[in-house]
């Protein structure tokens, strides 16, 4: 909902490598990536964690993630000789981040308008089918998506499409999916408005501008700069609490942890940026109904399997860039309990 600015240097662990990878289903073009590959032999070894982005945020602002999460797994195995660990994906989209190639798919079609979410997800299928070395027994590793924004609704899409596959979600913020992001706000021109319903504060004129600044900026028919075409989303996801993803990782529901940002930092943030929304605004109407999302999502799985909704302190809507430590921590969490199970 916000410009990402950039990021501290972080210091980088020799464990994270850096590659090009062009998927058998489109060798026209590149992907390119951050890997950490597995190491170990316990049940750890045999987790793939997948970074998976939102529109702004590219995969740099998941390597300071990365080396957390190396660093406590390292330091909660002591003095192992060869510490166990997960392997890890990150990378940029076509058209996005350093992955400066056009999905040769959209040739041919509108710029902009090309690929939808549910592409990318075939996509994000072929490229963990080509990096992710089988566990133990030949058998295929237990997935973890760690995502932000977009990101969310294409983990959600992929444990749908590819039932059995997708052992735990960590979805940080996750975009309202079934929104048009005007439609938050009621309609001042409509005809069943009724002003003298509004919260205090709140006048119509600061509802009209405040729906053509979001209609201009976060409509999904608005285009990007990676041509992902979001105009399906929302039939592709109506809800937040369903489909049930009763089918996960061998047969269970996956393991979902939902964060989201914090609503004072958020609001302020909307205030200070680029679209200038009123705390009044942000407090009345975007935050309670982004939190009643988060909501629905812990419910597609089972109560057992799901946590959340956390709030991240001091977060807007880019969790990972605004507290890194914590992402990695919850992603240990989780990573843990899929270590724990067979």
């Amino acid at each position: 909902m916000a410009n990402a600015p950039p990021q501290a240097a972080v210091a980088l662990p020799p464990g994270i490598t850096f590659d090009s990878i062009r998927l058998d289903t489109k060798p026209t073009a590149s992907l390119e990536c951050s890997q950490v590959p597995s190491s170990g032999t316990s049940k750890c070894a045999n987790i793939l964690v997948v970074f998976l982005n939102g529109l702004i945020a590219p995969q740099t602002f998941w390597l300071p993630v990365m080396s957390l999460i190396l660093l406590r797994l390292k330091s909660t195995q002591g003095m192992t000789v060869n510490p166990s660990r997960p392997q890890m994906l990150a990378y940029d989209r076509y058209g996005q981040g350093r992955s400066t190639d056009r999905d040769p798919s959209d040739e041919g079609k509108e710029p902009g308008y090309g690929h939808d979410v549910l592409d990318a997800v075939h996509d994000l299928h072929q490229l963990i089918s080509q990096v992710s070395s089988p566990a133990d027994g030949g058998v295929p590793k237990k997935i973890l998506f760690v995502a932000n924004s977009i990101g969310c609704a294409m983990a959600r899409l992929y444990a749908q499409t590819y039932p059995g596959t997708v052992a735990g979600m960590l979805l940080l913020d996750s975009i309202m999916a079934n929104s048009d992001f005007v439609s938050l706000f009621p309609d001042p021109d409509g005809a069943d408005f009724d002003a003298g319903s509004l919260p205090a504060g709140v006048t119509p004129a600061m509802l009209r501008e405040t729906r053509d600044k979001f209609r201009a900026v976060f409509h999904p028919s608005v285009k990007n700069p990676e041509g992902l075409d979001r105009r399906s989303l929302a039939g592709l996801l109506p809800h937040a609490d369903r489909p049930f993803l009763s089918q996960g990782y061998a047969g269970a529901p996956p393991h979902v942890t939902v964060v989201g940002h914090d609503p004072a930092h958020f609001a302020k943030e909307s205030l200070e940026g680029s679209m200038a929304t009123p705390l009044v605004i942000s407090d009345n109407y975007t935050n309670p109904t982004w939190h009643l999302y988060n909501c629905g999502l812990v419910k597609t799985t089972s109560a057992d399997r799901a946590v959340g909704p956390v709030i991240a302190a001091n977060c807007g809507h880019f969790i990972q860039r605004d507290d890194p430590a914590l992402v990695a921590g919850l992603a240990c969490d989780l990573i843990q309990k899929l270590s724990a199970e067979t």
